[in-house]
């Protein structure tokens, strides 16, 4: 299972209305994580490195639109503060 990590521009952060989705934020921390259905996210502030069951690692932070696919097991380690817009399909 694939993380998804792009740059977007503006228009597409407008045309999708990514800043509409609901707004979640974390501390610097580590957790385990579970998907049970595909989340989209657009980081406004923060950096994360996301370890997958195969032990690949994802770094993504401030300005990257990620996504999580449905069936995913991870861990969080959050470097800096979270700050993201989320939408689950």
């Amino acid at each position: 299972m694939e993380i998804k990590v792009e740059r977007i521009d503006k228009d597409t952060l407008k045309n999708k209305a990514i800043l509409n989705w609901p707004i979640w934020e974390k501390e610097v921390s580590s957790f385990d994580w579970h998907y049970d259905s595909t989340e989209v996210c657009y980081l406004l502030e923060g950096r994360v490195v996301v370890k997958t069951e195969d032990g690949k690692e994802v770094a993504f932070g401030a300005g990257d639109l990620v996504t999580f696919p449905k069936g995913l097991s991870c861990t969080w380690d959050i470097k800096e503060p979270v700050r993201k817009h989320y939408n689950f399909k």
